[in-house]
């Protein structure tokens, strides 16, 4: 099995939920709250005067040992490209408890993700990134960025501020070749790929639908703006009875058969479509334990 894929690696990302870096009482329940990640927010969701505080009390919180309750904890730090964004950096290369993983917004390069590779490897940091694509000149390089460093797990798309430079609307059909573009870099480079949450509160079929839209390309899971979603995501991003069964089935017959390339149920099955049957049943295999 690793020699296809590596089950350490691959986790259920089916859904994700922000709660603010001002508010640690607010994290407790965003961890219980169902979404496979959770992100303590840095960037956006906090006004410049208030970035010093809300580092400081999302650090702070890893000073404590969290629980092995399989929720991924990730902390969005703002832009490489800001001094909000170093002074972030700084901080977490400063601590000997640093968030086991970072999300990294606005990424343009893969030099800014090879740079905080080397930073978080020098200090003898574990912390994982995942990597936000949403400028256009970063969906240029998503490619490159997706190959950028061992540490990357998913790739994100911000579909809100691509819609803004791209000049288009916030729609599937307006952004169809961007999210593509990052389905396929994330796909090469064996990672997880994460769509935009659905912004309309009232609206569940909508986000329904854009997630079944989603995940027909490609996608891994999508974000959440609310508790209230996150139960339809994962259970759209949730492998079927079907989808287990069959994967099951392959691979047992795929070992048995030890070649390169074996026909099952007159299909050609070859490597590709082991990594995704074996992806298949790691999160299966989560999900359910």
């Amino acid at each position: 099995m690793t020699t296809l894929t590596n089950k350490n690696n691959v986790r259920p990302r089916r859904s994700f939920i922000f709660t603010p870096g001002l508010r640690p009482d607010m994290f407790p329940k965003a961890l219980s709250s169902g979404a496979d990640m959770v992100c303590i927010e840095l960037e956006d969701g906090i006004a410049p005067k208030d970035k010093d505080e809300a580092r400081q009390k999302a650090l702070a919180l890893f000073t404590e040992k969290q629980a092995d309750d399989g929720v991924e904890r990730l902390v969005r730090i703002n832009s490489l490209r800001e001094a909000f964004g170093i002074a972030d950096i700084q901080a977490i290369l400063a601590t000997d408890t640093p968030p086991p993983a970072l999300m990294v917004p606005k990424v343009k390069s893969p030099d800014e993700v090879m740079l905080l590779d080397n930073l978080l490897t020098e200090r003898g940091h574990k912390t994982r990134l995942h990597i936000i694509i949403e400028t256009n000149q970063g969906l240029e390089s998503a490619f490159e960025i997706a190959h950028s460093s061992s540490r990357i797990d998913s790739m994100l798309f911000g579909g809100i501020d691509m819609a803004a430079e791209l000049r288009c609307d916030l729609a599937w059909e307006s952004l169809l070749y961007a999210r593509s573009r990052c389905v396929h870099a994330a796909a090469s480079a064996g990672i997880d790929v994460i769509d935009v949450p659905y912004l309309d509160l009232e609206d569940p079929e909508g986000m329904r639908v854009a997630a079944e839209q989603a995940r027909s390309i490609g996608f891994s899971g999508k974000g959440s703006i609310h508790p209230k979603q996150i139960a339809s995501l994962n259970n759209v991003f949730t492998p079927s009875k079907e989808e287990i069964s069959r994967a099951r089935h392959i691979i047992s017959t795929y070992e048995a058969a030890d070649t390169g390339l074996v026909v099952i149920d007159g299909k050609l099955i070859e490597k590709p479509v082991m990594r995704e049957m074996y992806r298949i049943l790691a999160i299966a295999d989560k999900i359910k334990g």
